[in-house]
């Protein structure tokens, strides 16, 4: 008989644990939504609950940008709009059924290259979001070795270029976030941007992406080893926050979504724990604050063994701090 396919709720199930500390409440700051089909399959509103209801006690979630039900009609830069659109009217779905997690919270996308022109886009997805527009992701991977599943933008990282930098900040003066992705050969061009932009909160997501196959294969120790240095430094400036998660991406390089049975929270803490440390130890729970990054980390690992394995992660610290990385710092920064 054939093995179940990696990211399937068949294979998913090969891998059965008790939930730990089920009452905690929990946020989940990051996830995404697609009602097509995408690179990473269809996840609607009832895949989302058919996660955060297996077990864990998760309160809310926040939507991420992923580039979804965008407009097909009309100026380019306003075609983000129809993804808010679509979310809001989820959302308001959600907040409609008692005891499931309620989309309390979106994240959109602008093209932050238009400087000082984004003010037009943040007001069309103001009015789109019904209340819940919260902030931007305009994501900076950009990788030319052609080896890895999700290369990122065929354009250079634009963390540089002035217009970009203009529209951070402006994001920071009308009271908006402005979360991002990338890789992280694309770390130093990260702080360079979030020093340029000392009042605007900024959210660095996936870690910073430290690669582990194609062109990046057998080199884990190295790029661990500048990663470190990194992230340290990132940490440094006050206005940026970390998210825990997304690691799980095949491209990290851990491989659990070639194999026949996906990892218990054990093997997880056991290979992804230095980062997760490193993280915490360098911006501090206070800053931090745990995501699923669903449905794209559901290729490796079923949800109720990740977040089994992020309190495994934090079971020396206290209740203060936990409640800080699962709940609170992700409630402040995008006020739920």
């Amino acid at each position: 008989m054939a093995s179940p396919q990696p990211g399937t709720d068949a294979w998913h199930d090969l891998v059965q644990e008790e939930i730990l500390d089920p009452d905690r409440p929990i946020v989940d700051p990051h996830h995404h939504l697609w009602e097509t089909q995408s690179m990473w399959g269809v996840y609607t509103l009832d895949d989302l609950w058919n996660d955060t209801e297996s077990g864990h006690n998760i309160q809310k979630t926040v939507f991420i940008d992923c580039h979804s039900n965008y407009l097909t009609k009309g100026p380019d830069h306003l075609k983000p709009i129809g993804e808010t659109e679509y979310v809001a009217a989820v959302a308001a779905e959600s907040a409609e059924t008692d005891n499931k997690a309620t989309i309390a919270a979106i994240v959109s996308h602008v093209n932050m290259q238009l400087g000082e022109g984004i003010e037009e886009v943040l007001a069309a997805h103001e009015e789109a979001g019904n209340g819940l527009f919260r902030g931007i992701r305009h994501a900076g991977p950009h990788d030319t070795s052609g080896t890895l599943r999700n290369p990122g933008s065929p354009r250079p990282c634009p963390y540089s270029n002035e217009d970009f930098r203009t529209g951070v900040r402006t994001l920071g003066e009308l009271g908006y976030t402005y979360d991002t992705w990338h890789f992280f050969m694309q770390n130093q061009d990260y702080l360079s941007l979030a020093m340029a932009c000392p009042e605007t909160t900024m959210i660095l997501d996936h870690f910073g992406t430290p690669l582990g196959v194609g062109a990046y294969a057998n080199q884990q120790e190295e790029i661990f080893a500048q990663w470190q240095k990194d992230v340290a430094a990132i940490a440094e400036c006050p206005n940026v926050f970390a998210k825990l998660g997304g690691l799980a991406m095949p491209d990290n390089g851990f491989g659990w979504h070639e194999r026949e049975q996906p990892p218990s929270s054990d093997e997880f803490v056991e290979a992804q724990k230095p980062y997760f440390m490193h993280m915490i130890e360098c911006f501090g729970p206070k800053r931090c604050m745990f995501e699923s990054n669903y449905p794209v980390d559901r290729l490796s690992v079923s949800y109720h063994v990740l977040w089994n394995a992020f309190k495994k992660l934090t079971t020396d610290f206290t209740d203060d701090e936990k409640n800080a990385m699962f709940h609170d710092t992700a409630s402040q920064i995008y006020r739920i």
